[in-house]
């Protein structure tokens, strides 16, 4: 159980900070709509919530 929740941990940790930097070209390879910048400011947001829970999640096992 121990091992699983620090797996889940790590790939949160990972892809939100992945979603923080690459933000702009998932942006622009996935989504077609007008407004990029609404949904860059989106997707790094939701890097950031990730990013955090992935820490608490590693914080808490450790």
């Amino acid at each position: 159980m121990r091992i699983f929740l620090l797996l889940i941990g790590i790939i949160s940790l990972v892809s939100g900070v992945n979603f923080i930097y690459d933000a702009r070209p998932i942006v622009k390879k996935y989504f077609s709509f007008g407004d990029k910048n609404e949904a860059t400011l989106g997707l790094k947001i939701l890097g950031f919530l990730l990013t955090m829970l992935g820490t608490i999640i590693i914080y808490f096992i450790y």
